[in-house]
């Protein structure tokens, strides 16, 4: 049987990836510190779906890593655990750079000196290539569109704006470079938007969510710049699929980046979700502006050339069907917001 550690475990991306690998048969270990909110539901939540290990741990003691990846010698390791929000990270850089940095460089010391068959799939972000404001953006129907590209591809120059994309760049380069220079088996994931069911978004993060959240229960939405940022959405399944791909086609894949995301097929703007759920719910949301978050991009898509040819994987959830399906999970599962 196949095993898999899962850092960041109760998370929403890490309870949905859970119960992907052991519907295919995996042996799955979750590793968490319980602390953000809607952790122990999920984790709850998770262990009345499955059987799954559970270890009650933080990344950024080297001491613990080492002992559960030493005990595990898992056939992979997928590194979800983070600080996830960029406003955060500018409010408390420290506690970001202790989690995201030293905590991923955690995570793989463990690998390497523990368990150097393993293969570590690190989740990055594409803020890793920071505003991109070489490239041309023109606004078109009410959002932003790139005026002449087909979405970003890996081999875009990074440039971290923001402690966040520090951190989480820091990560991102550690993962690629252990696996040039230790031959570990390393992967790293810039993803773009994903959603789904059991993310319990915040203002600060998981705005697909979010705003479906706060539209279904009647609470108030911030939005920060203009509305019109227009970002590729991908459904927390697809995301599943690809991890699975990237551990099918490990040798290839080591030492690469991949930018993961919806692709050009699944784009929506901030407003065009506000005008989506208005019309699915028969409301009218009432709107509070703020100004843009530091580092912001008025447009982010991936180009998925390199994931369709390396992984043999592309999205297949559509951004219709997806939201449809978060605003009913929402809609069952009211009492886990309001108590």
């Amino acid at each position: 049987m196949k095993s898999i550690l899962i850092t960041g475990g109760a998370g929403f991306i890490g309870v949905n990836a859970a119960r992907h690998f052991h519907q295919r048969g995996w042996a799955v270990t979750i590793l968490d510190n319980l602390s953000r909110h809607g952790a122990k539901d999920n984790l709850d939540w998770l262990r009345g779906q499955q059987q799954v290990r559970f270890e009650h741990a933080d990344i950024r003691d080297f001491g613990a890593m080492e002992r559960i990846i030493d005990e595990l010698r898992p056939n992979a390791v997928l590194h979800l655990a983070a600080q996830v929000a960029v406003t955060t990270s500018v409010t408390n850089p420290r506690e970001d750079f202790e989690t995201n940095a030293l905590g991923t460089f955690n995570v793989l010391e463990a690998v390497r000196t523990k368990s150097p068959e393993s293969l570590v799939i690190n989740a990055s972000t594409n803020k890793v290539y920071g505003r991109m404001d070489d490239i041309g953006v023109v606004e078109r129907n009410g959002r932003y569109e790139y005026n002449q590209s087909n979405g970003v591809g890996e081999d875009r120059s990074l440039d971290f704006h923001s402690p966040y994309g520090c951190s989480k760049g820091a990560a991102d380069q550690y993962t690629i470079d252990y696996a040039r220079i230790y031959r570990l088996h390393s992967v790293t994931f810039r993803q773009s938007c994903i959603y789904g069911p059991r993310q319990f978004g915040i203002e600060d993060q998981g705005w697909v969510a979010w705003f479906t959240i706060a539209a279904v229960l009647g609470k108030p939405i911030t939005i920060y710049g203009d509305g019109k940022q227009v970002r590729d959405v991908l459904h927390v399944q697809d995301l599943a699929d690809a991890y699975e791909a990237a551990f099918d086609h490990r040798e290839a894949v080591s030492g690469q980046a991949f930018n993961i995301g919806g692709g050009p097929g699944n784009t929506m703007s901030l407003l065009e979700l506000i005008h989506h759920l208005e019309e699915e719910l028969k409301i009218s949301l009432p709107l509070k502006w703020s100004d843009w978050r530091p580092g912001d991009q008025p447009i982010f898509v991936c180009n998925l050339e390199k994931s369709k040819h390396l992984l043999d994987w592309q999205p297949t959830i559509s951004v219709r069907d997806g939201v449809g399906q978060l605003i009913q999970w929402v809609r069952d599962n009211r009492a886990l917001f309001t108590s």
